[in-house]
């Protein structure tokens, strides 16, 4: 996750220098990210930081409570990760109460001198676990005999707990589910609360912020954005001017709407169009820039640019890291033209990067890794140049994208932005596997894409999805049209339902619906015989292709 130190310096005024803010310690888990984004919709300020962080950066932050999460480790494994040297002697002087999660749960447990070994029967999916004591923190009062559901990830299991340590739950087969000390303030769940699977899992988190740990909350859009903008005026001198690039997306809408709050007439706002854009992209979203929030923008036609880069590249990471590579140029261009116009050289470049880009961009925890080992790189993260001459804004980089959304009402963006699905920032270049530039593959997926996603819109369904998009595949098939006998290519349809993007789920459409997408297609695009969808979630697979 992205460092201690980091988050420490981005720290938003509104957590009170940490009087608020929970801290979660990265140990693995795919559901971390959902521990943090629970902690923020229950409107306490919570980061993410890696568990194996320098103690020196979380004594820094000064949280007031703190959130081990879950892993793929045992604690037994060589070279589990763990907390560093001297963090229990910090949270028990700062004050700060401890809540491990599963995994957590079991370091927290061997830390304190118990006993953590292999489980005989492992807990995996849902299971019932039944209150121990007459009385809990985390439960409430008379929890003796209840039952709750709950999402059991563990094969070891804790055997003897740690001194002055009391269970207060056990699942049906015995094995310890919740613990408490509330004099040292240690709390563990060997369960994750977090995840939908787990119902009464934020009642739990809510007992444990506001009863046990009397956090106050205080998180709220509005302050984030005043604090954002004395930060941007803070940091941008008056005489200074900015260049903001502009996607049509909604974060880099509302990050450019903010910054234009921020400091007025010195944004200049960039559109580039690199050849990668959706079917009628660059009209739609310039009318709409110009129109409905008066930013000042300048539509920059780069596609000649981009695509001859591109033209015989098939890596993923390479056309993202040449993309990345090319937008910077175009921005640097951009400043010199002007710095000719304004006589003075503008020294800043705002994105619109989000909390999960930041995520998915750094080393997981335990992997033995200093630097990222990346799923993907984000053309915004992973492929800026070490040279590059502007310094980066990033007032976006701790929320996660609904966060943006309430942003953007706050700030008057049209809902008809807001709503917008997400858009990759390389494009179509990770929509068409392989070389981009290969025959028509572009226009065919455009039109594709087009058709898809309007009878999306048709039938209602475009806000109950977090994203839809067709996929270009370099393969052709055998196929029949037109009483004859086709070779032609195939794509792919993907429709997913997600909170963040960090999980998602396959929408499940009506077959009358994909019977009428799918003729549409083979009917309308010419060279597209095969039209499949993908049905795949997220784990194990990206949102993306590539």
């Amino acid at each position: 996750m992205g460092s201690a130190a980091a988050a420490a310096a981005a720290l938003p005024a509104s957590a009170g220098s940490g009087e608020n803010l929970v801290l979660i310690l990265d140990y693995g888990s795919q559901y971390t990210h959902l521990i943090t984004r629970r902690v923020r919709q229950l409107g306490v300020l919570s980061l993410c930081v890696s568990g194996t962080a320098p103690l020196a950066a979380l004594e820094s932050l000064r949280p007031r409570a703190i959130v081990l999460s879950g892993g793929p480790h045992s604690v037994h494994a060589e070279g589990a990760p763990t907390f560093p040297e001297g963090f229990l002697d910090f949270a028990d002087g700062a004050g700060a109460h401890v809540l491990g999660v599963c995994y957590g749960m079991q370091l927290l447990v061997q830390s304190l001198g118990g006993a953590v070994e292999p489980g005989e029967r492992q807990e995996y999916g849902k299971m019932e676990v039944e209150g121990t004591a007459p009385s809990s923190a985390l439960y409430g009062e008379a929890e003796t005999g209840k039952r709750q559901t709950v999402w059991m990830s563990h094969g070891d299991e804790v055997v003897r707990l740690p001194e002055g340590f009391e269970v207060v739950a056990r699942s049906v087969e015995g094995a310890v589910a919740a613990i408490e000390n509330r004099e040292k303030r240690f709390y563990g769940l060997q369960y994750h609360p977090e995840v939908t699977h787990s119902p009464q899992g934020m009642e739990t988190l809510r007992r444990f912020l506001f009863d046990v740990c009397g956090i106050k909350a205080d998180w709220k859009m509005q302050d984030v954005l005043d604090e954002e903008i004395k930060t941007i005026q803070s940091m941008v001198g008056p005489d200074e001017d900015v260049i903001c690039a502009l996607s049509g997306g909604v974060d880099s809408t509302v990050v450019a709407t903010l910054v234009h709050k921020a400091i007025g007439d010195r944004l200049h706002c960039v559109f580039v169009d690199n050849g990668l854009l959706r079917y009628k992209e660059r009209e739609r979203v310039m009318s709409t820039f110009e129109s409905d929030l008066h930013l000042p923008v300048t539509c920059v036609d780069a596609s000649e640019q981009f695509l001859s880069m591109l033209k015989g590249i098939e890596d993923p990471e390479q056309k993202r890291k040449i993309i990345g590579r090319e937008f910077i140029a175009v921005f640097d261009d951009f400043a010199h033209k002007l710095e000719q116009k304004v006589g003075k050289r503008p020294e800043y470049l705002v994105q619109g990067t989000l909390y999960p880009d930041v995520i998915e961009s750094c080393p997981p925890p335990g992997s033995g890794r200093t630097h990222s080992h990346t799923i993907k790189s984000h053309h915004n993260v992973g492929g800026l140049p070490k040279d590059m001459k502007l310094k980066l804004i990033e007032p976006l980089k701790l929320l996660f994208k609904d966060e943006v959304r309430k942003l953007g009402s706050i700030l008057n963006v049209p809902d008809s932005f807001l709503k917008r699905h997400p858009f990759p920032g390389p494009g179509l270049a990770v929509r068409v596997l392989g070389d981009v530039t290969q025959g028509n593959a572009l226009d065919t997926l455009r039109q594709v894409d087009d058709i898809f996603v309007q009878a999306i819109k048709d039938a209602g369904l475009y806000d109950k999805i977090w994203q839809a998009f067709a996929v270009f595949l370099p393969v052709q098939t055998v196929g029949v049209q037109g009483d004859q006998r086709t070779h032609s290519n195939a794509v792919v349809l993907r429709a997913i339902t997600s909170e963040d993007g960090m999980t998602a789920d396959w929408y499940y459409f009506d077959r009358e619906f994909l019977v009428d997408v799918v003729n549409k297609i083979c009917n309308n695009v010419r060279g597209i015989n095969r039209v499949c969808q993908d049905i795949t979630s997220k784990p194990p697979a990206t949102v993306e292709w590539e």
